[in-house]
Formats: C-alpha cells, sequence, structure tokens
C-alpha cells in the first residue's frame, strides 16, 4: 500500500518541483548550494562525537604534554572508574643501536628505539603504574606490536612504580619497534572505551 502511495505522489512531486525552478530561475541555484551544504553541517558536527573516546587520549610528540584517566573495573572487569589523572611528558625519543644500550641483542621487530618519559600523578589518588607487556607500536603498513623489552631495565630510574599524588619520575623505555616513525601505544589501561592511555608520534 506504501509503495502505492509513493508512486502515486512522485508525478505530483515533479510537477512541483519543475513549476518552482520555472519561478525561480535566476538565483535559485547560487541559493541551493548553501542550502544543501547547511542541512550537511549537523553530520559533519556530530562525527566529532562520535571518536569522542578516541580524542580523548592524548597523541604526543617529542616536547609535548597530555592528561589522561587512571582508574580501575569492577571485579568482573566493568564499570570502570576514574581514580585520579597521570600526565605524561615526552623528553625524548632516541633511534638507539644494540652497542648504545650495551646489550648484544639484536632488535627482533628492526629497531631499538630508546623513548625517555616523564609521568607525574595529577590527580588525588596512587596509581600503580606498568609499562612492561603493554607497550605496541604500529604504523601505516604494520598493525599494533608488543614492542616492550628488557633492555635498560635497573638503568636510571624505573617509570614502573606507584605514584602518590604529585609523585613524578623521569625514566626511559627501550623499545622494539619495526621501523622509524610510526605511533608508540601505552595500552595500560582498564578502559574499555580507550585503546589505549597515551600515544607517542615517533620522529621519522
Amino acid at each position: 500500500m506504501r509503495a502505492y502511495v509513493r508512486r502515486a505522489c512522485a508525478p505530483a512531486v515533479l510537477i512541483s518541483a519543475v513549476l518552482l525552478a520555472g519561478c525561480t530561475a535566476g538565483g535559485s541555484d547560487d541559493k541551493a548550494t548553501p542550502k544543501a551544504s547547511a542541512s550537511t553541517g549537523p553530520a559533519v558536527e556530530e562525527q566529532p562525537s562520535a571518536t569522542a573516546s578516541s580524542s580523548a587520549v592524548p597523541v604526543l610528540k617529542v616536547g609535548q604534554s597530555g592528561t589522561w584517566a587512571y582508574g580501575e573495573t569492577d571485579d568482573l572487569g566493568e564499570n570502570f572508574k576514574v581514580t585520579t589523572h597521570m600526565r605524561t611528558t615526552v623528553v625524548s625519543a632516541e633511534y638507539v643501536t644494540p652497542a648504545e644500550v650495551d646489550t648484544g641483542n639484536q632488535p627482533e621487530n628492526g629497531q631499538f628505539v630508546k623513548l625517555t618519559l616523564t609521568l607525574k600523578n595529577v590527580g588525588d589518588a596512587p596509581a600503580e603504574i606498568m609499562t612492561y607487556g603493554v607497550m605496541e607500536w604500529e604504523d601505516d603498513k604494520t598493525a599494533a606490536q608488543d614492542a616492550s623489552t628488557l633492555e635498560g631495565v635497573g638503568d636510571g630510574r624505573s617509570l614502573d612504580t606507584s605514584y602518590k599524588p604529585g609523585q613524578s619520575v623521569t625514566g626511559y623505555l627501550i623499545l622494539d619497534v619495526g621501523r622509524r616513525g610510526g605511533v608508540v601505544s601505552y595500552a595500560g589501561t582498564e578502559d574499555p572505551d580507550a585503546d589505549a592511555a597515551f600515544k607517542v608520534e615517533l620522529p621519522a
């Protein structure tokens, strides 16, 4: 029944469109274009809200800082609750050889990078940070891969510790990445809506 009604109404709509076009010939095309763009405006504005969870993850370059939410879920791994906030500052990112990090091991993925970070608890509750096994690297050609290594562990200050409110540590990680460039992610978050707590864009 609905299909019949639509077919019956179609000629009337076409006739109305022809009559309107004939009556407004001259400036109608110029006015129609802004209306079309205005109609697509709300859809464009809705796009950021659709990616709000990913945009909340700080993506940092060397010299930049970003704040991210630290929290926990219940015993069932649900109902994520923010308990404090951490701030990450990317101090440096240097590509290094095995000799420069005093190891005889070759990078399995292709390239060692020494990533120096400052982590600071800027919230009101303690935060337990563990980076080993949750540092991932990816680029346009390679999907996310574990980049964690034990190289350099025990040298200098460790980023893996418990941070009380106001406390900070500057330390470094030796990561094994596929090649220069790409993005390193700290995937050590319990937030089910975030693929990482923070990300670092490595220099090319």
